[in-house]
């Protein structure tokens, strides 16, 4: 039985990027921007970051963090200003797999941050229109005092293995999700729910979805998700099989197929390189190879 994937050295670095929302000067002309479009994110053409000095002097800038100690700025664009402005404006696919980290990771940060700007602008409770806390990523109603924070969806993956027939590789749990992309392979994966850990949502999503025990759950690394929705964090795991003989059985909703392959027989149709269910495959792999 092969020991489990080490996690921290197959995560992507988030090296020089640091959130924040500190709006104590006003942005400079050097300084990055970041203007996101509906789902999208506008970049110059090599998928670098625009400039401030790039976009009109009356932009709404919201302060998202530093780059390299370099102050970055989000903003909210409608479609027809975006038509106006230089550079690409790609969606979260394309960002993450086009673009080197630690951009990609300030890139999520501005889709997430400018969406969650979008959809919470009214007090849920009296109202009245939010407004925003200094230094924070929150709002506040000025009526009834409600604290608006910015909140993440916590979700778990995990790579479940079994030990293959004698003198075989160990087998890895592959599905396919209802609603992914067709004939894509990938890992069991779903929302954590309030009150519960994340290793108790990894046992009830692998219980729901394919009918499996599961143990020795280790813990493998993280990534902000922003291709499912803003404000997604993963948390990804390895475990075996309880019950190694056992078959998985799809509930027939959010899966539409689950099978064991072998470690030297996976299927071509993974998750993209930039995912960490791509990355928790490759790392079961490099594993089971030792």
């Amino acid at each position: 039985m092969t020991d489990p994937p080490v996690g921290p050295a197959t995560v992507a670095p988030t090296g020089g990027f640091l959130p924040g929302a500190d709006p104590s000067r006003p942005p400079g002309p050097g300084d990055l921007a970041l203007p996101v479009t509906g789902a999208k994110l506008l970049t110059g053409v090599d998928g670098h970051p625009l400039r401030v000095a790039d976009l009109p002097a009356d932009t709404d800038w919201v302060p998202l963090g530093t780059f390299d100690g370099v102050p970055a700025w989000g903003t909210d664009l409608t479609t027809t200003t975006a038509t106006d402005l230089p550079g690409r404006a790609r969606g979260w696919a394309s960002l993450a797999a086009e673009v080197p980290e630690p951009l990609a990771t300030l890139a999520g940060r501005a889709l997430a941050v400018l969406t969650w700007r979008r959809t919470h602008r009214w007090c849920g409770a009296c109202r009245a229109e939010l407004t925003d806390r200094p230094g924070e990523t929150a709002r506040q109603c000025p009526d009834c005092g409600l604290y608006v924070p910015m909140q993440l969806s916590a979700a778990v993956l995990v790579a479940i293995t079994r030990p293959g027939p004698p003198g075989h590789a160990d087998e890895l749990l592959l599905v396919r999700h209802a609603t992914g992309p067709p004939g894509l392979w990938a890992l069991v994966a779903g929302f954590v729910e309030a009150g519960e850990t994340l290793e108790a949502a990894v046992r009830r999503e692998v219980g729901e979805e394919v009918g499996l025990p599961v143990d020795r759950l280790a813990y493998f690394g993280s990534q902000p998700w922003a291709i499912s929705s803003p404000g997604v964090l993963l948390a990804g795991f390895t475990a075996r099989a309880a019950e190694p003989q056992a078959e998985p059985v799809v509930d027939g909703r959010e899966l539409t197929g689950a099978q064991w392959f072998g470690l030297d027989a996976l299927p071509a149709q993974l998750p993209p390189a930039y995912s960490i269910s791509r990355w928790l495959i490759d790392a079961t792999v490099t594993a089971g190879r030792r």
